[in-house]
């Protein structure tokens, strides 16, 4: 738990020892009231004493109670402005360290988990902040100074608060060696729910065709039983905590008063004032001592849980992400912008034994369409994932403009690149937002990273309204980006559905792009794309939601718009690739065949396979993909607007 502490900010440092000094000034007022109270019992015994002296007493013990009472105001109130900051910082810092991960990080921590980890343990912690860090510093304070001042005023009374300090520790321990081990696991069963509800909703479709909600409900009912019961066994057992403690105060307070009424009935009569006075001091005392080591059994109940979930936070910002920065934030050599070369690359996947490609080369020049086809797991989409290093190579080079692709920097190589997934996703939000979401205004420094702010100070709370303010400011598009959305639409042939939505451009979006179809979703994903003109245009399988007519529209747009564009293009379909310039048939991770689609006809012979699988006789013999007929039209199923089986691959079934 400590370890996290280390991003505390200078401010919230600062405010922390402000509240530690408050905690001492209430500690110290709140142990000064039993003597005023010592001095008015003496008062009020005293034959002939000034009810002036009794009022005056009263008034410092009052001025007393109200300095302890805005002592703890001041230390709640910097308590729960380090909390939320620092709580604030962390999620903050998690978010940005997820956004640098890599599929290879991304391995080790599920979703659900790095949703609970950025959420609930994030609020663990700022618990633990808010209320146990000032309880660690108060509850030992208290306890050695009321024990330092009840140490000389009565053996039997010290012998007493000793023997009720040991019952309640030895109570304390049992409880916390009982509970502490399911407080640790409820963090990972907090997990293991979400991962099963997020399951759940994201697959609702498929799990209402196969009638499947009864094992769905069953899976749920088990992991949320298991969290239940660890909940209940915790609760139940820090249900004796209270009367616990409460039965050890009143025993002591009782004790104290048994053994003040023997010690007054045994003193002499000069001494029975004294003892009396020293006896409701002693109880006084005796209570501050109690309450400090309630206070540090409130601590072991927040500790447990906070410190589980700091180490987990910490796992996240202590990985460090196997894809680095280079140094390079220029346009590459003279003469090869657009250029793409591989040179004799291998890829093994970090979790893997066997390589996934082998001795892999070839160049695309600028302006060329490269497509590569192959089986499912030959290679495709993890060859075209080494482009823009969401792996990196393990083996030989690859070159973009003429330089090692590890020696950009990660946005200045991205920049470069239009990406359009295998599975199409889109953001909650617009038609016109989604497109335009390739090209981000807010990317204004080099490294396109956003402050992150020091919400502890009236400076960072103030820099934040700007950031705020700068992005409200940007979500409105200009007359000329609005123009580059509707391009961006019309080739990638999506303008026809948006014309048939009442706000056109900016009808919403759902979160996922769950309010429309499969093939408008990845139309939407290669206008998004194009959007931003880049050198590079990577295509994942992005035509297989898209029926044959749309797809030659799409591909001859593109051949118009982008141009000037190297594109890469992934498919299954023969009819998708026919006409490109080259294409790179792929084997279980090796090249089997490159060349144009009649060279490949005649000299390789998995490409000469799949192309029987697709096409007829007449267009294997001689139909050109200028002609009149599509490929698959004669006998062959023409694919829908809705997504093809192949589509709904995960993507790791696709390497």
């Amino acid at each position: 738990m400590f370890r996290i502490m280390r991003y505390l900010s200078k401010a919230e440092i600062g405010q922390m020892l402000i509240a530690l000094v408050s905690i001492v000034g209430q500690i110290w007022l709140d142990l000064t009231l039993p003597d005023y109270m010592s001095d008015i019992t003496t008062l009020v015994e005293t034959p002939g004493s000034e009810m002036h002296d009794i009022w005056i007493a009263g008034g410092k013990m009052l001025l007393i109670s109200l300095g302890s009472a805005a002592c703890a105001i001041i230390t709640g109130y910097f308590a729960a402005r380090i909390g939320a900051s620092f709580s604030q910082r962390l999620r903050s810092m998690e978010f940005r360290k997820v956004e640098s991960f890599g599929p290879a990080e991304m391995s080790r921590f599920s979703t659900a988990s790095l949703i609970t980890r950025s959420t609930n343990d994030i609020t663990q912690i700022q618990m633990f902040i808010t209320m146990g860090l000032m309880m660690i510093v108060k509850s030992p304070i208290m306890a050695v100074w009321a024990v330092c001042k009840i140490a000389g005023d009565g053996l039997e009374w010290t012998l007493a608060t000793g023997i009720a300090v040991v019952v309640l520790l030895v109570s304390i321990t049992i409880l916390m060696v009982l509970v502490m081990p399911k407080f640790k696991s409820m963090q990972r069963l907090t997990d293991n729910i979400n991962l099963v509800a997020r399951e759940n909703l994201t697959g609702l479709r498929v799990v209402r065709a196969y009638n499947a909600e009864d094992y769905q409900e069953a899976k749920f009912t088990k992991a949320n039983k298991e969290l239940t019961d660890t909940q209940l066994f915790t609760n139940r057992a820090m249900a004796f905590m209270m009367p616990l403690m409460n039965t050890i105060m009143n025993g002591l307070m009782l004790a104290v008063y048994w053994i003040g009424a023997y010690l007054i009935d045994a003193a002499d009569a000069a001494d029975k004032l004294t003892t009396f006075s020293n006896m409701v001091v002693f109880s006084s005392y005796s209570v501050q001592v109690i309450m400090s080591f309630l206070l540090m059994s409130m601590v072991f109940v927040l500790w447990p849980r906070a410190d589980v979930s700091a180490q987990r936070v910490l796992e996240v910002l202590d990985t460090e992400p196997l894809i680095t920065d280079g140094t390079r934030s220029d346009a590459g050599e003279a003469g090869k912008q657009g250029e793409i070369e591989f040179r004799n690359v291998c890829f093994t996947y970090p979790d893997s034994r066997e390589a996934m490609l082998e001795g892999i080369n070839f160049t695309a020049k600028k302006g060329e369409t490269v497509a590569f086809i192959g089986s499912t797991g030959s290679g495709k989409s993890s060859l075209i994932n080494l482009v823009p290093r969401f792996y990196d190579a393990t083996q030989g080079e690859v070159l973009v403009d003429g330089v090692n692709v590890r020696d950009y920097t990660l946005k200045a190589l991205r920049d470069k690149i239009g990406y359009v997934p295998q599975q199409s996703f889109l953001f909650k939000g617009t038609i016109a937002s989604n497109v335009s979401y390739g090209d981000n205004p807010l990317d204004t420094t080099d490294a396109g990273i956003v402050d992150m702010t020091d919400t502890s100070t009236a400076a960072g709370r103030k820099r934040e309204k700007e950031l705020i303010a700068t992005q409200n400011e940007h979500r409105t598009l200009t007359s000329e980006q609005r123009a580059d959305v509707r391009n961006a639409c019309e080739v990638a042939q999506a303008t026809e559905f948006i014309a048939t939505k009442e706000k056109q451009y900016d009808s919403a979006i759902s979160q996922g792009g769950s309010n429309v179809s499969g093939g408008q979703k990845q139309r939407l994903s290669i206008a998004r794309a194009v959007y931003r003109h880049p050198e590079i245009l990577i295509f994942d399988d992005s035509f297989s939601a898209l029926d044959f007519k749309t797809d030659r529209a799409v591909r001859d747009a593109l051949a118009k718009e982008a141009k000037d564009s190297t594109k890469l293009i992934v498919a299954q379909r023969i009819g998708t690739i026919m006409d490109a310039d080259r294409i790179v048939v792929l084997d279980d991770g090796k090249v089997v065949g490159q060349g144009t689609h009649s060279e490949l006809l005649e000299n390789c012979d998995v490409y000469r396979q799949i192309a029987q699988s697709q096409l007829s006789e007449d267009e294997l013999n001689g139909g050109k993909s200028g002609e009149s007929k599509l490929p698959g039209e004669t006998g062959k199923p023409i694919e829908t607007g809705k997504p093809s089986v192949e589509s709904e691959l995960n993507e790791s079934e696709g390497r």
